[in-house]
């Protein structure tokens, strides 16, 4: 998949079919135990499991759409009885630019340009909406959560470091391909392996 708004090819798309299955499966398994008030005593074992399941969904609908999927669209992928929550939500979504990020780059170095909306469609090439959705996230108050120290002020400090990492490696990389890439050899791709394997440990070891 190198292209925005286009379809996903069809073996892909149904491997994604098939763990997306596996993935609700999983999700139904624990439902029993998410019930009441235990949907709030247990919702940080299951946090994670739902940031990544936010993460997947969304970079499959950005790709196909090249829009953010919506709180409710990525509800309606789950078992009714498992709730995602506001905080799940907007913590998958900090995932996603580092997913972004690894398509912008391969993506570079195979075709020699970002990635954008298809002719008649945004315009908009993958970098753009990097950028906006950096200005969305360092525009977030968590402050009505409560106290600085509280679990959400912790996890988005700790995700927003590595968004802008990863923001900061395909505004790197764009800037070489205009300036030098006629100087790159074909399928050049930047050395990416400093800091990367730290920043998604970072991003995902809570």
């Amino acid at each position: 998949v190198r292209d925005l708004q286009t379809p996903i090819p069809q073996g892909i798309a149904k491997e994604i079919k098939t763990r997306h299955a596996s993935i609700r499966d999983l999700f139904v398994s624990v439902a029993p135990d998410l019930q009441g008030l235990n949907a709030w005593r247990y919702q940080r074992q299951i946090s994670s499991g739902c940031q990544e399941f936010v993460e997947a969904v969304s970079f499959q609908h950005y790709l196909e759409t090249q829009l953010l999927i919506t709180p409710e669209q990525a509800q309606a992928m789950m078992p009714d009885a498992v709730g995602l929550t506001a905080e799940d939500y907007v913590l998958g979504l900090f995932d996603l630019t580092g997913e972004l990020m690894r398509f912008a780059i391969t993506s570079m170095a195979t075709s020699g340009s970002l990635p954008r909306g298809a002719e008649g469609g945004s315009g908009r090439d993958v970098l753009a909406d990097m950028r906006s959705l950096r200005t969305c996230f360092e525009s977030l108050d968590t402050s009505s959560t409560g106290a600085s120290g509280s679990p959400l002020n912790w996890d988005v400090e700790k995700k927003m470091d590595v968004m802008r990492q990863s923001v900061e490696k395909v505004e790197t990389a764009a800037y070489g391909l205009i300036i030098r890439g006629r100087e790159r050899p074909k399928g050049w791709v930047p050395d990416l392996s400093e800091g990367q394997d730290r920043g998604r440990e970072a991003m995902e070891s809570y």
